[in-house]
């Protein structure tokens, strides 16, 4: 299925714009499961995914904390999309790109090998960086904007021909939207600048949204300034604050809770 089509539907049968980030850091799985369980990251991913899997429209791989891991790490990471229930966008973190040749292997071990929805690249090398990720037109590219960290500004501020680096970073993800499968990362934690990008996007491009919960990011103003006129096209993300709600032999089911009051605030604004 097309990710937007797939994007709508689940967004609609589970009554949800809530992503969770899948940052499974193996240092912070409960004590418990690390001495008991052979495969510790994986079942404490498979955990969450049960207790949250009627709550969310996606769920958010960051490949940094497979990868550390080596070989182990990566079959956790193959195993856990897999077990992800297939009316679920699936997104993989890796914020990825590279000159041409390179970025279209990189797209291919994405979308070809690990079979996902999604993605996050960087947009610094240009189009030519970007095009063998959107040739795949039922997938979506969700490309870096105005990032949630404190640094963001560093670069994406920068004012070029008195235009910030980022709102001309979003004019090119609108031009570069051609098969319909373009979208952005805009931070919560830059409610002001959240606003621009949705401006400058349009209704149609969705905005992947991390930095609420233990970033900061202020919900309300996240849902009113980051999506469109129906209240849709927008993944908000929330990782650290709901899988590791509780590291005692109730995790799951208080990351349940966390889910359900976040996705629940959400949709208070939406």
């Amino acid at each position: 299925m097309n990710w937007r089509n797939k994007l709508v539907d689940v967004t609609s049968q589970n009554n949800s714009l809530l992503c969770v980030g899948l940052d499974t850091d193996g240092e912070k799985i409960p004590q418990f499961l690390r001495e008991t369980s052979t495969t510790p990251q994986l079942d404490f991913n498979k955990a969450i995914i049960d207790a949250t899997k009627d709550l969310v429209c996606a769920y958010k791989l960051n490949m940094a904390f497979y990868e550390v891991y080596g070989k182990k790490g990566i079959d956790v990471l193959e195993t856990t999309i897999r077990y992800i229930p297939n009316n679920i966008i699936i997104i993989l973190d890796g914020k990825r790109n590279d000159i041409g040749n390179t970025a279209k292997k990189y797209a291919q071990s994405l979308f070809d090998t690990y079979k996902v929805d999604a993605v996050t690249i960087n947009p610094y090398l240009g189009k030519d960086g970007i095009t063998p990720f959107l040739d795949y037109s039922d997938k979506c590219s969700f490309i870096l904007c105005r990032t949630s960290n404190p640094s963001a500004g560093d670069f994406q501020d920068l004012m070029v021909s008195s235009t910030p680096l980022y709102q001309i970073v979003a004019q090119k993800i609108r031009e570069w939207n051609v098969n319909k499968n373009c979208g952005a990362v805009v931070g919560a934690t830059y409610p002001d600048e959240l606003k621009t990008v949705r401006t400058i996007l349009g209704e149609h491009i969705p905005i992947l949204i991390p930095g609420v919960g233990k970033q900061g990011g202020d919900i309300e103003k996240t849902v009113k300034h980051g999506t469109n006129a129906d209240g849709d096209m927008a993944l908000i993300n929330s990782s650290r604050e709901i899988i590791f709600a509780s590291v005692q032999q109730d995790f799951a089911e208080q990351s349940r809770k966390k889910a359900q009051l976040v996705r629940d605030e959400i949709n208070k604004y939406r």
